[in-house]
């Protein structure tokens, strides 16, 4: 396996190198005070053995590495135009908030940013309770289905006894 690959697939990993992946950065940085079972199966096992080996590499390259330099006017400039853009008029309301966010001072931010925060908390769980303790109205007591039927039934008796009516009076008009 090339040097940098990364780990091996998980399937070709043994249950005791899952186990020695946390402890090859103690073999790594102090070896003497790394126990003896994490020398002893570095030493029986290739997949660990070449997974030390490339953290060795890797710091070795850390090490080897040196931060660039920044130009020496670099902080005289940043402070420069730092102060240029605080006294700078930002064009409207909310380009203003922004300045006062981005380049001000972040002291006086904290205090506005608890106080919206808890006005929404307590607007969110009063909606929440507002919602969830709602009661619907209560419906009114209506007849039960044995009543509504005697009705229903009352009320067509009633109208054969017009139908009926009806019909004998046209017979009695007819004869």
């Amino acid at each position: 396996m090339p040097v940098g690959s990364g780990v091996v697939a998980m399937e070709n990993m043994k249950p005791d190198c899952i186990a020695m992946d946390e402890k090859l950065a103690d073999l790594l940085f102090e070896p003497e005070a790394a126990p003896a079972d994490v020398r002893t199966h570095v030493a029986g096992c290739d997949r660990c053995r070449l997974e030390l080996d490339e953290l060795r590499t890797t710091m070795g390259m850390l090490d080897a590495w040196e931060a660039p330099e920044p130009t020496p006017f670099f902080m005289t400039r940043m402070n420069a135009r730092m102060r240029e853009e605080r006294q700078a008029e930002p064009a409207g309301w909310f380009a203003r908030m922004r300045a006062r966010l981005v380049y001000g001072q972040a002291t006086h931010v904290r205090p506005l940013a608890a106080m919206a925060l808890t006005a929404a908390l307590l607007l969110a769980g009063g909606t929440y309770l507002g919602v969830t303790d709602w009661n619907p109205p209560a419906q009114p007591m209506g007849q039960t289905a044995v009543v509504n039927d005697l009705v229903t039934l009352d009320t067509n008796a009633q109208l054969l006894d017009q139908l009926e009516s009806i019909s004998s009076s046209n017979d009695e008009a007819g004869d």
